[in-house]
């Protein structure tokens, strides 16, 4: 593509190369992939995402919303609808779904001796509440018949729909409105974010999570609508998003400290206190009472287990630097824990001197983080690598509103003097002074008023204003001589 080409072939170009790209990513699970539900998912993305590709092509104004309507429907509907009706799906959702029936009829989500891998619950209490709406519909009957049993029902109440909403809800409360957001965003030509927002649920760092499991939407969703709300100063709100987060998984827990850094350097120390505050005390009153029913079962399910240190090994074993330190014995596990906590520190001491002063700075450096934390973990998995990526992206495709900008300072009278009055000439007396402030002294004649036609020179800032023309003028000394002082 030559110079000369207009803008928007370039953008029809760069559309239409990356549903391709995406259609040869997701075309690699039929061929690759050992999970049923992502082969399922990569059949259907990659039709969907060629599809899309055609469509960026159309001359038309409509290519564009075509394109998306497409990849949309191949990468998301279709497969999330068919996983969902057969009831397959990766292990997560069955533990959210599970978490769910638990808490409902236990009040708490951990079973107390788990025997198998599927039985562990890694996640914190807050995860259960996803899980809820299974277990209502499964309790309720219709005539001996159980809910939980129609397709409808079974749709409804699937955990991965409602890990969806909660992060489609979660970006439309933090993107921005207009067009003018996007202009800021340099985005050519602009998107709204509507437009912006489904691109990015078609795309498949997003589609694939949801389809198959969708356990880590939410939590990142309530992570980028905590530094949004940050940056609109709002503390009090980004520590309830924060609260929310941190309830759902503990990898949540280092964005409370790049929130608070944010904060700090943009709207002072005070209000990244407050927010600081609401998001420990808001995790505390959602974690707590779990904890408090099975604090055993929660230890060694949440921590130990995601760690490579429960009673059973965890599936998370893709070989990542972390875990291949881990395999080496316990001087290999505490090396690698050693990594992860130097990793934390530098990253503490980052954001206490290079504080972050904008959402997408603050989006980066929790990627940052959240990469190294999966890469040096004792366990984990290339999947998670998805998490920091998405973080990125939302930087990028929703960038959130600018700061707001300070009320600009009122300048004082002392700082802005004001400019000397000009001498102007009365008629028949020669030019004149303008007269002097109002002095307080007793022995200071009072400034009066000329009794003959007013003057059209504008009275100087301090000097009274005239109420009446009736009192004599005061004795005026001819130009260049100096007035008799009040002492005289």
């Amino acid at each position: 593509m030559n110079r000369h080409d207009s803008p928007d072939r370039r953008h029809t170009a760069a559309w239409c190369g990356g549903w391709l790209l995406a259609a040869g990513w997701a075309g690699a699970f039929p061929l690759l992939s050992g999970l049923g539900p992502h082969r399922t998912w990569g059949t259907c993305a990659a039709v969907g995402y060629l599809l899309a590709a055609l469509a960026a092509l159309l001359p038309t104004r409509r290519g564009r919303p075509l394109s998306i309507a497409l990849a949309l429907t191949g990468a998301v509907a279709v497969p999330l609808l068919a996983l969902v009706l057969t009831g397959r799906g990766q292990s997560e959702v069955g533990v959210i779904e599970r978490s769910g029936a638990l808490l409902l009829h236990t009040g708490t989500p951990y079973l107390a001796e788990p025997r198998t891998v599927a039985e562990y619950t890694p996640y914190l209490p807050g995860m259960a509440l996803l899980g809820l709406p299974r277990a209502l519909l499964d309790g309720l009957s219709l005539g001996g018949l159980s809910l939980g049993g129609l397709p409808l029902a079974r749709v409804a109440g699937d955990a991965r729909l409602w890990c969806a909403a909660a992060f489609l809800a979660c970006l439309l409360r933090s993107a921005p409105a207009g067009r003018q957001a996007a202009l800021a965003a340099q985005t050519t030509p602009p998107l709204s974010p509507r437009t912006a927002l489904a691109a990015l649920t078609a795309s498949p760092v997003v589609a694939l999570p949801l389809c198959v499991s969708g356990v880590d939407l939410p939590m990142t969703g309530l992570c980028w609508l905590a530094l949004t709300l940050a940056a609109r100063r709002r503390p009090a709100l980004a520590g309830l998003a924060l609260a929310a987060a941190c309830s759902l998984k503990w990898t949540a827990w280092p964005a409370v400290a790049v929130v608070t850094a944010l904060l700090a350097a943009t709207a002072g120390r005070r209000p990244a206190l407050r927010a600081a505050a609401v998001a420990v005390g808001g995790t505390a009153l959602l974690v707590l009472p779990g904890a408090l029913r099975s604090p055993e079962p929660m230890l060694h399910q949440v921590f130990a287990f995601p760690t490579g240190r429960g009673d059973l090994p965890t599936p998370a074993a893709s070989p990542l630097p972390g875990r291949l330190l881990a395999d080496l014995g316990p001087p290999g596990w505490y090396a690698a824990v050693g990594l992860l906590l130097l990793a934390a520190a530098a990253l503490a001491a980052s954001l206490l001197t290079h504080p972050p002063r904008h959402p997408a700075a603050a989006a980066d450096r929790l990627a940052l983080g959240l990469a190294l934390a999966f890469l040096l973990a004792p366990a984990g998995r290339f999947g998670y690598l998805a998490l920091p990526v998405l973080l990125v992206l939302l930087a990028r495709v929703l960038p959130p509103s600018s700061l707001p900008a300070s009320p600009a300072p009122i300048p004082s009278p002392a700082a802005s003097p004001a400019p000397s009055p000009a001498v102007s000439p009365t008629p028949n007396r020669g030019p004149t002074r303008p007269w002097a402030a109002h002095s307080s002294s007793p022995t200071t004649s009072r400034p009066a008023k000329a009794a003959s036609k007013p003057s059209s020179t504008p009275w100087p800032p301090g000097c009274p204003t005239p109420t009446s023309w009736s009192t004599p003028p005061p004795n005026r000394a001819p130009i260049g001589t100096t007035p008799l002082s009040p002492s005289r």
